[in-house]
């Protein structure tokens, strides 16, 4: 029973959270925080104790996931707050999956936006001058200058490592 409850309401968290970044730039947090709070108990109620572990170490998960590149700057807080409402929904196991399917979707998501912005060649040059600088003098800002003139919008990441692994489209197994 908890399955098409908690996929109904991970559709429509994604769905909005999707939306709403792209429109505004943000992930609001009536919407994490509400999805973080529908998620426990629906847990809590359909599980009990078990639900509410599950959960909450879900959330714990999703959070720790993206907090590094939270604090270096790389990401928003509402990505981060959405991976912990998306952990609370599909636990630690699920959120940390769908987190490294997120990171591997947001690589190809920002190599296709500098392709888009420079073009294959200037931006292929730009990451092989970035990682010969940076591997030989240890120094990240050696080298071609990597910001682009917008920011990504990493809900859609997070929407499709989460997707990719609920519809086991991934290969780590589980």
């Amino acid at each position: 029973m908890t399955e098409p409850v908690i996929g109904t309401l991970l559709a429509i968290v994604l769905v909005l959270a999707v939306y709403l970044d792209i429109q505004t730039s943000l992930i609001p947090n009536w919407l994490t925080f509400t999805a973080t709070g529908i998620a426990l108990l629906t847990h809590i109620w359909l599980q009990g104790v078990q639900g509410a572990i599950f959960s909450l170490f879900g959330l714990g998960t999703g959070l720790i996931v993206f907090v590094i590149p939270f604090m270096l700057g790389r990401m928003g807080a509402g990505d981060v707050k959405l991976m912990g409402a998306v952990g609370a929904m599909i636990g630690p196991y699920g959120v940390f999956i769908s987190g490294l399917l997120a990171m591997i979707v947001g690589g190809i998501y920002a190599l296709a936006a500098m392709s888009y912005q420079w073009g294959v060649d200037a931006t292929a040059r730009k990451l092989a001058s970035r990682a010969v600088g940076t591997l030989m003098i240890r120094d990240t800002h050696w080298g071609q200058d990597l910001t682009l003139p917008y920011n990504l919008r990493y809900g859609l990441a997070i929407a499709s490592g989460t997707l990719l692994f609920r519809f086991g489209l991934h290969p780590f197994g589980g």
